[in-house]
């Protein structure tokens, strides 16, 4: 119920003509005050730079303790409650779109602290420490970047002592991610303990080379500091850490794989489903689609696998693929030329399918090596599209295509870039991240590869089905843990049995939606949605049906939850199909 009132306030809004949208009233001033004033208070409380004004890191390490928890729940269920009192119908019709935006964001802000997920700080996939690898990678311009840097740096000690609590007070409720996905996730941890000197941990990297408009005397003064915290600091934090994981946290984690044996499961689990796939469907519902989208799947995997000329059925086909060298890179610098070779291949076909593209470009880089061994494939980012070259043999080259295109352009670094260069958006939509949105945008992309003419060969199909097949499954797999009690390798082996995956990766990715309940379910679900706006989009427009109109259309909304997209695609339905990106931005010539 509450979805399709959501869908019906934001169609509402998003079908009025420009002209019906009034001028701001003590409403919408009300309402920007409220959500400008708890923006910035948020950027604060998690140490982090507004990238609209001051992209710097923070001299300090976000508190993360019991009582600053326990303030940031408070103050946004104070939030909650002013919101409420601005009358919704008296915001001007634009204001309407971002309060439905808002009050989603606050609400899930809530829940998250109401379940004090901050308890749970890590995760197969993630975990607080982790951060480290990309701040150490950061392009440092001055002596005040390192000088924050390093005040970061002593603030560890401070930072890993609470963040270390709040493990223990969810080991205490039995709130932890179980078992089974933590083993060897310490090693990142480890490898800065075991560091000979302060120049052999990765805190060093941004010592190596320093700017040469940094005098050689202040560059010498801010590596002696760095070095005194690093070894007197950091690394004596790490092993205290280090002791702690091994010694009290991992060996009494819960046992347990199911969100819904968690405190409070079910409605955890539910909670989790809506912040992630921003729907109210049940995990039965999910399911049961996911089930049915196999099926649809496996069928088209069967046909494309008889146009290689493969004498078998898809068990055997599967481990053909698994199992034949030719499939697999040689090097890495083999699987990062062959991404960075498609990436450039997609820049030559935006223009016929996007009328606005981003200033932003993105770099290709290996994942960091003290992460690689549990990190997943690859990863994109504004800035980075992040390839995992750890493990060859577990690195198809057929999938390449597929990942290149959901990680980089048109997929996240495509697609996060054109969010926040919209100044027109408030920031919450500009840098906040909604999986369903996010994730159904680049599966989508991987869907569009067909389209574009990007897989060359029925292998490269084969590999795009197979990560199709791979978030169809998640469906499936993510609530057989977490609803219907499924073990580890029952959804190992539904992966195994279901896609060419190699089984280095199965397990990484099994792990990941064990220790991270409703995450897995998000890209499946957003892509439908987009999917299915877009088809009612070409029956209703007919030959009006511009592509590069409807995509401009999906991309200018930041990110949102499913419900203002289809609302957003009704709008763009009425008003004809006309594009709506503003002229500011640099308009790609058709092809």
């Amino acid at each position: 119920m509450r979805a399709m009132f959501l869908a019906g306030a934001v169609a509402a809004a998003l079908l009025a003509s420009p002209a019906a949208m009034a001028a701001p009233g003590d409403a919408d001033a009300a309402f920007k005050t409220l959500y400008d004033t708890e923006w910035a208070w948020r950027q604060d409380e998690f140490a982090r730079a507004d990238a609209s004004d001051d992209d710097r890191l923070a001299d300090h390490l976000p508190h993360v303790d019991a009582a600053s928890q326990a303030r940031r729940l408070a103050y946004w269920q104070d939030v909650r409650r002013k919101l409420d009192a601005i009358p919704e119908a008296d915001l001007s019709q634009a204001q309407q779109v971002n309060y439905e935006v808002y009050r989603d964001q606050i609400d899930v802000l809530i829940n998250q602290q109401t379940f004090r997920e901050y308890e749970k700080p890590f995760n197969s996939d993630s975990s607080f420490w982790s951060s480290f690898n990309f701040k150490a990678r950061r392009v440092f311009h001055d002596a005040e970047d390192y000088r924050r840097y390093i005040d970061q740096l002593h603030d560890i000690p401070r930072y890993f002592a609470e963040e270390t609590a709040n493990m223990r007070a969810g080991l205490k409720r039995g709130f932890t991610p179980p078992k089974a996905t933590l083993a060897g996730r310490d090693k990142s941890v480890s490898a800065t303990v075991e560091a000979a000197t302060a120049e052999d941990t990765l805190f060093w990297q941004p010592f190596k080379a320093m700017p040469q408009s940094i005098p050689e005397g202040e560059q010498a003064a801010l590596k002696a500091e760095a070095k005194a915290a690093i070894e007197g600091e950091v690394k004596p934090a790490y092993a205290t850490l280090l002791t702690f994981l091994r010694q009290e946290y991992v060996p009494h984690a819960t046992e347990t794989l199911a969100a819904e044996a968690l405190p409070d499961g079910k409605a955890y689990y539910q909670a989790q489903i809506k912040e992630f796939a921003t729907t109210d469907m049940t995990p039965e519902e999910i399911h049961q689609l996911g089930l049915s989208e196999v099926a649809k799947i496996r069928a088209q995997m069967i046909d494309v696998m008889k146009e290689t000329g493969f004498q078998g059925d898809l068990p055997a086909f599967f481990a053909y693929l698994r199992s034949d060298p030719k499939f697999y890179p040689k090097t890495a610098q083999e699987l990062l030329d062959k991404g960075a070779w498609i990436s450039k291949r997609v820049d030559g076909k935006l223009a016929a399918y996007f009328g606005w593209l981003p200033r932003s470009r993105f770099t290709i880089e290996p994942v960091p090596a003290d992460i690689a061994p549990f990190y997943t494939s690859a990863r994109g980012g504004k800035t980075t599209y992040l390839i995992n070259t750890y493990d060859l043999p577990s690195r198809p080259l057929y999938n390449m295509t597929a990942l290149t295109l959901h990680e980089s352009a048109p997929g996240h670094s495509f697609q996060g870039a054109l969010a926040e260069e919209q100044e027109g958006l408030p920031d919450f939509r500009r840098y906040t991240y909604i999986s369903a949105y996010g994730e159904g945008w680049a599966l989508y992309c991987e869907y569009l590869g067909l389209e574009m003419g990007m897989y060359d060969t029925p292998y490269d199909r084969f590999g795009y089905l197979t990560f199709q097949m791979w978030r169809a499954a998640r469906l499936v797999v993510d609530t057989g843990i977490h609803h219907k009690g499924w073990t580890r390798d029952q959804a190992i082996r539904f992966l195994h049995d279901n896609t060419a995956l190699a089984d280095h990766d199965i397990e990484i990715e099994v792990d990941r939606y064990i220790s991270w309940p409703g995450q897995a379910v998000s890209y499946y679900l957003g892509m439908l949605a987009i999917k299915e706006a877009r088809a009612k989009a070409e029956t209703a427009l007919g030959p009006k049906f511009d592509i590069r109109a409807f995509h401009d259309t999906v991309l200018a909304l930041g990110a949102v939850p499913l419900p203002v997209l289809k609302a957003r695609i009704d709008r763009f339905i009425a008003e004809g199909g006309r594009d709506p990106m503003p002229v500011k931005f640099q308009k790609a010539e058709a092809p």
